[in-house]
């Protein structure tokens, strides 16, 4: 074997010692981050409702007779990514609560997808959470056609085009009386991705004066410019230069022709 072999033999030890996933396949998730702690609002009407945190995010999704749930995502290159999810659960039409320390409940991790196994054909409402960050949230729409909520985190609006977006745009949004939370729903989604950027109150009122800074700014440059220009006009008049003085027809003497 030469040293190229055992170069590539060595790079391959070293992906499988760390545990790389894809490499040779989907790889079990880790047990104690799948029971994790985690408490989910199963009392839901939407197909998909999902609760965005400040470094995180909760989803609860409506299953029926299915045996796995695909969880992904895609990075700035549009490629698919594994999520590495925590605190899975499952809830059976009955009301009962299992998650994977006590039943088949299971899930694995590829280089490109995170396959939750159900241990069988099963309808109900598979919830997990994921770390998140920035002020964007995005995701594929695993129930198609669906209906959809997103709760943004706390002070958390949209609205302000230069400051947020969300796609699909047929989207209603809502405040609770109650709560600091909006809500951004859609009846039904046909798009394959789900997107909403978001901006926090306080960044709407730093905007708000900067904007309102820049418009002050503006007025006062304005303002000098033209008290500048009055005085090099005065000035040019006081020296003589480039004063125009109105004709007298008198002076014009008789047209050409007629002298």
């Amino acid at each position: 074997m030469n040293r190229r072999h055992l170069a590539l033999v060595a790079v391959l030890a070293t992906l499988a010692l760390s545990g790389c996933t894809g490499l040779f396949g989907p790889e079990p998730s880790d047990p104690d981050r799948l029971n994790q702690n985690a408490s989910y609002d199963w009392e839901t009407t939407e197909d998909a409702t999902i609760v965005v945190n400040r470094s995180s995010y909760t989803a609860v999704y409506d299953v029926e007779n299915r045996s796995t749930f695909e969880v992904y995502t895609r990075d700035g290159l549009g490629r698919e990514r594994s999520v590495p999810i925590r605190g899975l659960r499952f809830r059976y039409e009955n009301g009962t609560v299992i998650e994977p320390a006590n039943s088949s409940l299971s899930a694995t991790e590829g280089s490109q997808r995170t396959e939750i196994q159900f241990g069988g054909n099963v309808s109900g409402e598979v919830a997990f959470s994921a770390p998140r960050s920035g002020k964007q949230f995005t995701t594929p729409t695993y129930v198609d056609g669906g209906s959809y909520a997103v709760t943004l985190p706390p002070n958390a609006r949209v609205g302000i085009p230069l400051l947020s977006q969300v796609s699909p745009g047929n989207a209603n949004t809502t405040v609770p009386p109650t709560s600091d939370r909006m809500t951004v729903s859609w009846g039904a989604v046909d798009a394959q991705m789900l997107s909403v950027r978001y901006y926090l109150q306080r960044d709407l009122l730093l905007f708000g004066g900067l904007t309102v800074g820049g418009i002050v700014v503006a007025i006062v440059g304005s303002v000098y410019y033209y008290r500048q220009l009055q005085a090099v006009k005065r000035r040019r008049e006081e020296a003589g230069i480039d004063i125009e003085e109105e004709d007298d027809p008198r002076d014009r003497g008789p047209p050409p022709g007629m002298r």
